[in-house]
């Protein structure tokens, strides 16, 4: 059965995301969702939309999607839903499309997955993550759907390309500002945005170099992308670029890379924005929000300029209730997810790694004097295997071990033990000022989870 994760349901293309499911998926989701759109669409009574059935769909380059794609698009016809096929874009692009449209949506993505991997996001009318009550009734929909044996029909879908109107959203961010003579490094992942990611810094005026732009689909996040920046670093320093942005599969994230080759993660990202949008009176209530595993250098950074931040859980979906709870302009993860919700309601890296570029451009600064407003302490992560899901609110010896460093580390380092939601698995994070530290810390705290739960012995 699936069951959603952090972001959506994901798993191999093949053995978990079978047409008997995925069909079944897209008849919750037309129920569920239909219901949703019509209630937000009663709100708002007056906006434009196509109507309460039509549903956008967008993929990426995975060969799975097609297939996904077509499944999906016959669970929603059985119930009456129009399904408007985006073709292959990026995530935002078409959150971004269902907000203009106050229309119910999919992502086919397993994001900075293997090939072999695929998924679907779903999002509510309007472009907007899906809370939990949703998720939960769409699950108890695919209980009572996937036993039908209903032949689905052979789906018909209008087919569209918005992507004009999404690089004309992205561009009009900078206000009719220009990237002219900046020399970008762009590594597409092999991924949703190998066309459009381009074509976008391009239009902008970057001298723009494009790395791993395949759509052959096997070669998404292969040894590219967001988490495998190493060519993208090495050519950056041979070519002498101002920056480098790699993107992931679906391209709702980026890291960037500094002139001299150097990462900029997801939080020395948001603390360039987040300073600059405190210096121009652009960061409404003062405060970002990042979740725990945002480095303390951040907090260190935005504390001395009077910032302040709301602390949420991982995963950029609890970052954009504490967006919406706390009237926020700015916020995302390490991992490179920045979410600006009065341009986007998602995750979006083009948009991202544009406004990084227009800070580097205004300020006349190289990236790296962007990244040094943040000093990034070392950090040390490390999962433990455990023979199941473990209450650590019982460990006493271990919660004494925990707060023991804690003291020890005081105000230069920080310590974060912690379930994880999909595995039998402790995760340790340590920060500290020094690398050696950080590891000695985590390995000591790593004795203390092993002695509290004994490892499986049979991973």
């Amino acid at each position: 059965m699936l069951r959603f994760g952090t972001d959506g349901v994901r798993g191999d293309a093949d053995a978990d995301l079978t047409s008997p499911l995925v069909v079944a998926l897209g008849r919750a989701a037309a129920r569920v969702l239909r219901a949703d759109a019509a209630e937000a669409r009663t709100a708002q009574r007056g906006s434009h939309t196509y109507g309460t059935e039509r549903f956008f769909v967008g993929r990426d380059t995975r060969p799975s999607g097609e297939r996904i794609e077509r499944d999906l698009a016959a669970g929603l016809a059985l119930e009456g839903a129009q399904v408007v096929s985006l073709g292959v874009v990026p995530t935002p692009e078409t959150a971004y499309v269902a907000q203009r449209e106050n229309a119910p949506a999919a992502v086919i993505s397993a994001s900075h997955n293997v090939w072999t991997d695929n998924g679907v996001k779903l999002l509510a009318a309007g472009g907007k993550k899906l809370t939990d009550d949703v998720e939960q009734a769409i699950e108890r929909e695919l209980e009572s759907l996937v036993a039908d044996t209903t032949t689905p029909p052979v789906p018909t879908y209008e087919k569209a390309d918005r992507t004009d109107d999404y690089l004309a959203h992205l561009l009009g961010a900078l206000d009719g500002r220009r990237l002219n003579g900046l020399a970008v490094v762009l590594d597409c992942a092999n991924g949703a945005a190998y066309k459009v990611g381009p074509k976008l810094f391009r239009d902008a005026g970057a001298q723009v170099t494009v790395l791993h732009a395949l759509h052959d689909g096997r070669s998404i996040n292969d040894q590219c992308g967001s988490t495998y920046p190493q060519s993208l670093q090495e050519k950056v320093r041979a070519n002498g670029a101002d920056i480098g942005l790699a993107l992931d599969g679906d391209a709702d994230r980026v890291i960037a890379i500094d002139e001299t080759g150097e990462i900029v993660d997801g939080d020395q990202i948001m603390t360039a924005l987040a300073l600059d949008m405190h210096e121009r009176g652009g960061l409404p209530n003062n405060a970002i929000a990042v979740t725990v595993m945002s480095n303390l250098g951040l907090r260190r950074a935005l504390a001395a300029a009077g910032i302040g931040i709301v602390e949420t859980a991982v995963g950029d979906r609890n970052v954009l209730v504490a967006l919406a709870e706390h009237g926020l302009a700015l916020g995302g993860e390490q991992s490179g997810h920045v979410i600006l919700p009065q341009l986007a309601t998602t995750g979006d890296g083009l948009l991202t790694g544009l406004l990084l570029c227009d800070l580097a451009v205004r300020r006349g600064v190289r990236a790296s004097a962007l990244a040094a407003r943040m000093h990034r302490l070392p950090q040390v992560l490390d999962n433990v295997r455990v023979q199941s899901k473990p209450d650590l609110s019982t460990a006493a010896d271990l919660a004494r071990e925990i707060a023991t460093v804690e003291r020890e580390l005081g105000d230069s380092g920080r310590v974060l033990v912690r379930t994880s939601g999909t595995e039998p698995l402790v995760r340790v994070m340590v920060e500290a000022e020094t690398a050696e530290l950080a590891a000695a810390t985590a390995a000591r705290l790593r004795k203390a989870v092993e002695k509290a739960y004994p490892a499986d012995q049979n991973s």
